[in-house]
């Protein structure tokens, strides 16, 4: 019995001990070494280990990763001194840690990417962006003889969403061309053969027109769009690349819901004239008109999860930043305090006090990358919070671009998400990674 008490006495205090240790800075820094890290061509960056001990390290490319300013592949470091890294070139390295020579500690591998710096947007823009074809976005019945009411469309089970890229082997890209093809076929009998795509799927199929006996015309029985138009703002602009990113998030069809598969577009100056103010529940918007539309800013190559792209022919006006900044990885983002720029009036972009509220942990692109909450007061008396239009604002923090401003929560407008700037440059052709090269205009 005495024996059985011991044991769980011993057990007991084994688990107090580990539960002790785990407690301790040291064991809580040797748990946040990181197995991988990314730097940028030229950066710098101290680990931390907190061990009073000394270790072997090698490092497997010296020409590439200096550790405490060394150039040999191993020599011994105080573990209790933080542990510094010097990035040399673009390519990977890797270090070991060993205790006594013999235990391995641990192993870091180091991907070196090409430095990256870019101008930071915050400018709003007019968008005009033209479909790859013409969307679907209803249906209607066509009064028939005898009084009978149909809709080709439907009996063609074309549905919401799908874009009609070619009529009878000709490309589609603009709703004028469609009634000359409609008309030639209802007259001919014959129905018209269509490529569709849904879903990211091409499929062939055919509609027969109906003739309309009120507008003595014949008709598809569909409602069709072949373009968008609104406002946004700019992320950021790429003077090294020619490139842009805006938005921070897929234009749709405000019928469909559909994400507007790109045919073409471009972006123009836009200026402010009022805000409607964000309230619990409703959020507000930035209303704003084109200006100059003579003057392209730049062309419209991509719509995606994480924003609108392409190719910049002007750089913007108004920019806060004479200068290019640098980019950060998503895991260099804290939470603490941060800025967005934006305009609120006219074409001024102003700095405002923002606080990184969370950060998620994306091994994936995602859009919901960070909770950012709006704290100027300023912003908040003019806005209410974020407001639609500011999606695409740039977010700096510790003197980096680290993403954009997405979506405001409804129920509390100063508040919303962010994502992360690195899955908006892969968007832009700007590659993150050890590889990355420029890319080239088309």
């Amino acid at each position: 019995m005495k024996s059985n008490n011991r044991r769980r006495l011993a057990g007991l205090l084994l688990v107090f001990c580990v539960c002790l240790l785990c407690t301790t800075a040291p064991f809580q820094q040797f748990a946040s070494f990181p197995h991988e890290l990314r730097l940028f061509d030229g950066q710098s960056k101290q680990l931390h280990l907190s061990m009073p001990v000394s270790a072997d390290v090698s490092v497997d490319n010296p020409d590439l990763l200096r550790v405490n300013g060394h150039i040999q592949h191993s020599f011994k470091v105080n573990l209790n001194e933080p542990i510094s890294l010097d990035s040399r070139h673009s390519g990977q390295a890797q270090m070991k840690l060993k205790l006594f020579g013999k235990i391995p500690l641990k192993t870091l591998t180091v991907n070196i990417v090409p430095d990256l710096k870019v101008i930071p947007g915050g400018q709003t823009i007019g968008v005009k962006l033209k479909s790859a074809g013409v969307l679907v976005v209803g249906h209607h019945l066509i009064p028939g003889k005898d009084g009978q009411k149909v809709s080709p469309g439907e009996k063609a089970k074309l549905q919401l969403g799908d874009l009609i890229t070619e009529m009878n082997g000709v490309k589609i890209v603009d709703v004028t061309k469609v009634s000359p093809l409609v008309e030639e076929a209802g007259k001919s009998g014959k129905p018209i053969k269509l490529k569709v795509q849904r879903n990211g799927k091409t499929f062939d199929t055919e509609i027969t027109p109906e003739y309309d006996e009120n507008e003595k015309t014949y008709r598809l029985g569909l409602y069709i769009r072949d373009s968008a138009a609104g406002v946004g703002t700019l992320t950021f602009y790429a003077p090294d690349h020619g490139v842009y990113g805006a938005l921070g998030h897929v234009i749709t069809d405000m019928d469909t819901q559909t994400p507007i598969v790109v045919g073409g577009g471009e972006i123009v100056p836009s200026n402010v004239t009022s805000i409607s103010k964000s309230q619990n529940g409703e959020p507000g918007e930035k209303r704003a008109h084109l200006i100059r539309e003579d003057q392209v800013m730049g062309n419209i190559e991509r719509n995606t999860d994480f924003g609108i792209f392409g190719r910049m022919y002007k750089a913007p006006e108004k920019n806060e930043f004479n200068e290019p900044v640098p980019v950060a990885f998503a895991e260099e983002i804290t939470e603490g305090p941060a800025h967005i720029y934006t305009v609120v009036e006219g074409q001024k972009v102003e700095k405002f006090d923002i606080e990184v509220v969370h950060v998620a942990k994306q091994d994936a692109p995602a859009t919901k990358g960070m909770v950012i909450k709006i704290t100027d007061p300023k912003l908040l008396s003019k806005t209410g919070g974020i407001v639609q239009g500011m999606s695409g604002s740039p977010i700096i923090q510790n003197g980096k671009l680290i993403g954009a401003v997405t979506h405001v929560f409804v129920n509390d407008p100063s508040s919303g998400y962010g994502c992360f700037v690195e899955w908006m440059l892969r968007d832009a052709g700007i590659m993150i990674g050890p590889s990355a090269q420029n890319p080239k205009a088309s």
